[in-house]
């Protein structure tokens, strides 16, 4: 028998009115995982934010800035590939 009751997991991803707690959800993901993605950048960048399909990162050398902006549709495709999402579009590197 249905009690009527769901899971917050189960709301939160089947909830129309959470859409917006889901893509903040999804977002927080990608800078928690983003180390899992690329341990070699762990020295490197550090992931602020993630807003409006945009990835900042902050690269506090201009050298290995410009590195990973030569890199950085392959960055976007690794991480899209990750979540099995095409959520990033594009990173911001941010001093």
């Amino acid at each position: 028998m249905n009690s009527g009751f769901v899971s917050l997991g189960e709301a939160i991803e089947k909830e129309p009115s959470l859409s917006k707690l889901r893509d903040t959800i999804k977002d927080s993901d990608i800078i928690i995982k983003f180390y899992e993605i690329f341990n070699d950048l762990e020295k490197i960048a550090v992931p602020k934010k993630v807003k409006k399909n945009i990835l900042y990162l902050h690269v506090e050398n201009s050298v290995w800035r410009s590195e990973l902006k030569f890199k950085e549709q392959l960055i976007i495709e690794k991480i899209n590939e990750f979540i099995k999402e095409d959520r990033i579009k594009k990173i911001k590197f941010v001093s």
